[in-house]
């Protein structure tokens, strides 16, 4: 190993250390505005306040922290590759088998702790969530369109990252008449607003794109917000895609708004 190669490698870990210090940091900020707007989320209706605004910004310092981790490993990833001796295909195979469970078992106990401070951040929340419902993505075998549904949440494997969800409501034939649990990655879970929490409530404006719990049912679709709201905890005014009068016309429908989230990118429907 050269001497300028190893000064390279140094000077990476160094700088990975110093990203991992700054979200650390990060982190303990955005939990000093978690516990402000929970302890008093009537301080966002003031005039002027910029809370909400300090939270967003501190959330996409810690993306963008996070993304220039991602970076500076992969550097470090190629060139430690770079270095280390390949040896004979035979002797490679078998230290990759030799080492695959202890490999296993080191991911396990340091996925969380190497997770951005935003992602566990959401990990945290989620877990904290449990007992109460959520909006899940149901996997159904080839599925041509994403469906959506108000579920519990009711256990949660921090490091595998799977949240176990039941759905409450029975199902329409004999063979899922009972109640149906679910595993899901975290990216299939949307945490509802709270009725009490106004902190958590998303304001959206007239014209966007949400996905909300129809009428009557547990089930989410894609609508549009039809009027704005004098205040973040009036019903939305929604006009559901697909939900078509005999003449054509879509109906405009009131839904609360601890029923209504931000639409998924990439949402098929």
């Amino acid at each position: 190993m050269s001497s300028p190669d190893f000064a390279e490698i140094l000077d990476n870990s160094k700088e990975l250390d110093r990203l991992r210090k700054v979200q650390e940091e990060l982190l303990l900020e955005i939990n000093k505005m978690h516990k402000k707007l929970q302890s008093t989320p009537e301080v966002v209706e003031k005039p002027g306040d910029n809370s909400l605004m300090r939270l967003k910004m501190l959330y996409i310092q810690a993306k963008k922290l996070s993304e220039s981790e991602v970076n500076i490993s992969t550097q470090l990833l190629g060139q430690l590759d770079a270095l280390l001796p390949s040896g004979t295909p035979g002797q490679h195979r078998r230290r990759i088998e030799g080492n695959e469970q202890k490999k296993k078992r080191m991911k396990v106990d340091s996925d969380v702790s190497r997770l951005s401070p935003s992602v566990r951040n959401q990990l945290e929340s989620l877990a904290n969530m449990k007992g109460e419902q959520v909006a899940a993505r149901i996997i159904q075998e080839d599925a041509e369109k994403d469906e959506w549904f108000v579920v519990k949440l009711i256990h949660v494997n921090k490091e595998m990252r799977e949240f176990e969800v039941l759905d409450e409501e029975p199902g329409d034939d004999e063979e899922s008449g009972g109640q149906r649990k679910y595993k899901l990655p975290m990216s299939h879970i949307i945490p509802l607003p709270k009725r009490n929490d106004p902190s958590s409530i998303q304001d959206f404006p007239p014209g966007r794109h949400v996905l909300a719990v129809y009428p009557g049912t547990t089930a989410l679709y894609k609508a549009i917000v039809v009027q704005a709201r004098k205040r973040k905890t009036d019903d939305y005014l929604l006009e559901f895609d697909d939900d078509h009068e005999e003449d054509g016309s879509l109906p405009q429908r009131l839904v609360p708004f601890h029923r209504v989230v931000a639409l998924p990118e990439g949402h098929r429907q």
